[in-house]
């Protein structure tokens, strides 16, 4: 009888302090102490949101998830069509380089406001889909993914 294994990744441990420098700029630092590396991130609003236009957003942070290492340099287009459609939707697409396997990858997602303090948003970071529930509450935010669509994860962050 042959037994097959499944690897089960480990937990993914990262921390990271940013600060919002204006409006449409946040930087930090992140810390991934399974690969014992210290990298930038950051988020630039190019271009805001308008009735016909969507949202540019460029920035970098650690390489997509599941990645032991490396860093990852996107560009997104997003819009709310809650206007147009009546649904409370805001797609996003764009492309990521990521440093880990030195390729460009097409990215996407959808967020769903689902009440006040809930949403839901399920992304693809052109290798895997990952599914999230959050909850806001003032400067709190709760996160419950499910890496690959299949391991599940948490994430706290709080404002100061």
């Amino acid at each position: 009888m042959r037994v097959l294994s499944k690897q089960i990744p480990r937990a993914t441990v990262r921390a990271t302090i940013t600060y919002r420098f204006h409006p449409r700029l946040t930087a930090g630092i992140e810390y991934n102490p399974g690969a014992d590396e210290v990298a930038p991130i950051a988020n630039l609003l190019i271009l805001t949101e308008t009735k016909r236009r969507p949202a540019l957003m460029v920035g970098t942070s650690s390489d997509r998830i599941g990645t032991p290492s490396g860093q990852s340099y996107y560009m997104t287009l997003s819009k709310n069509l809650r206007r147009e459609t009546g649904l409370p939707i805001a797609p996003y697409v764009g492309m990521a380089y990521g440093t880990f396997q030195h390729r460009l990858l097409p990215v996407g997602g959808v967020s769903i406001q689902l009440g006040r303090n809930f949403s839901a948003l399920v992304t693809h970071n052109g290798i895997n889909l990952h599914p999230l529930l959050n909850y806001t509450y003032n400067r709190h935010a709760f996160s419950l993914i499910m890496v690959k669509s299949k391991y599940p994860g948490v994430s706290y962050s709080i404002a100061f």
